[in-house]
C-alpha cells in the first residue's frame, strides 16, 4: 500500500472544527475539566477527592471539602492559565493556532483574531511556550548536536552598538544548542550563555544516553566529546559523511529561523528561550493527531506558572511596552 504524502495520516481539525466543536466558552470549559481529571476532580492543593462542585462562587466552581485545606479552585489553578481572564474558548483557540502553525503565531494575529488587547495576546502566547517546554527521556541514538546563532547583522546595528562589538563571527548574537534523536525523532533545544566545550558537552550530557552515538560538525567545543563520536567537517565543506551529519538538527534551526524573519521579525534575546522551546515542543508532537496536540500541550500546561511580573522582570519590558512579538 503506497504511504501517503506527508503527514496524510494524521487526523487534523480545520479552524471552522474547532468552532463548532467548542462554540463558547462553557463547551472549552467541560474539555479543560474533563482532560485535567478524567475520572474523578481532585484538589490541587491537597489532592483530596473530597471536592464539592457547583460552587456559585463567580471563577471558582469547586472547594476542597477537608477541613486543613477547604480551599476554592478552577480548573485553571495551579496552571498557566491561573488568574487568567480570558475566556476557555479563546485558550482553546489559541492552543490550536500555537499547535497548528508551522511557523507559530505572532502576537498581532491572535490579538486580531481573539479580539483581546496585543498585550493580552503576548502574555497568552509566552505561557503557552512555557507549557511545551518538556524535560524529556535520554536520547538512545544515534543523536545529532549542531548549536546556531540569533540576531542581528552587524552593518543594520547603530554605531555605537557595533563600536562596542569587537570580535568576528558570531560575536553579540545569541547562543542556541539542540540535539535530535534520530530513532524517535525528538529533539530537544535551549538558549547557552557560552558555547565552550564546558557548556556544549554538558549539553550532550544531558539529554544523550552515555551509550549513543554521537553525531557533530568538527567544532574544537566536541573533540574530547566522552562518547562514541564522529564528525563532519563543515570547515572544508563537508556535510555529510555515511551516517555521519547535523542535518535533521538543523531543520529545526531553519524553521526557527524562518519564523524569527517571517512571523515575528524581532524576538529580544531575553525571551528567545520560550520560542526556542515552542518549536521544540511542537515538533516533538508532529506525529500526532490535532485534538492529541491539544491535549499534549494541555497536560504540560498543568502545574507550570509564569506571572507578568515574572515574565517581564529584568527584560526592560515596561508594562505599556509593545513586545516583539
Amino acid at each position: 500500500m503506497k504511504k501517503a504524502p506527508g503527514k496524510a495520516y494524521r487526523k487534523g481539525l480545520s479552524f471552522k472544527a474547532i468552532l463548532r466543536r467548542f462554540p463558547d466558552d462553557a463547551t472549552a470549559e467541560s474539555w479543560f475539566i474533563k482532560q485535567r481529571w478524567p475520572k474523578r476532580i481532585c484538589c490541587p492543593y491537597c489532592g483530596s477527592l473530597n471536592v464539592q462542585t457547583g460552587c456559585k462562587h463567580k471563577t471558582m466552581p469547586f472547594r476542597c471539602r477537608e477541613r486543613v485545606c477547604a480551599k476554592k479552585f478552577s480548573v485553571r489553578t495551579n496552571s498557566v492559565m491561573e488568574s487568567s481572564k480570558i475566556g476557555y474558548q479563546d485558550w482553546l483557540v489559541a492552543m490550536f493556532l500555537v499547535t497548528t502553525n508551522l511557523k507559530s503565531v505572532s502576537s498581532m494575529k491572535l490579538h486580531r483574531d481573539l479580539e483581546i488587547t496585543q498585550k493580552s495576546a503576548w502574555f497568552l502566547a509566552q505561557r503557552l511556550r512555557k507549557a511545551l517546554s518538556e524535560d524529556g527521556q535520554l536520547f538512545r541514538g544515534p543523536v545529532e548536536v549542531d548549536e546556531t546563532y540569533f540576531g542581528g547583522k552587524r552593518k543594520n546595528m547603530p554605531k555605537h552598538k557595533r563600536e562596542e562589538l569587537t570580535g568576528r563571527g558570531a560575536v553579540g548574537k545569541t547562543a542556541v544548542v539542540g540535539a535530535k534523536d534520530r530513532a524517535t525523532k525528538q529533539v530537544a533545544a535551549k538558549v547557552v550563555a557560552s558555547t565552550d566545550a564546558a557548556t556544549l558537552q554538558e549539553f550532550v550530557k544531558d539529554n544523550a544516553d552515555p551509550e549513543a552515538t554521537v553525531y557533530t560538525d568538527d567544532a574544537t567545543a566536541y573533540e574530547t566529546l566522552p562518547f562514541d563520536h564522529d564528525t563532519v567537517k563543515h570547515s572544508l565543506q563537508e556535510y555529510v559523511k555515511g551516517d555521519g551529519h547535523t542535518n535533521g538538527i538543523e531543520s529545526l534551526w531553519s524553521m526557527l529561523k524562518r519564523a524569527h524573519k517571517g512571523t515575528f521579525h524581532k524576538i529580544s534575546s531575553k525571551h528567545l528561550d520560550r520560542y526556542v522551546q515552542e518549536f521544540a515542543g511542537r515538533h516533538n508532537m508532529r506525529e500526532q493527531d490535532t485534538i492529541d496536540q491539544l491535549r499534549s500541550l494541555l497536560s504540560g500546561m498543568e502545574s507550570k506558572r509564569l506571572t507578568y511580573k515574572a515574565l517581564i522582570k529584568d527584560n526592560g519590558l515596561q508594562s505599556g511596552a509593545r513586545a516583539t512579538a
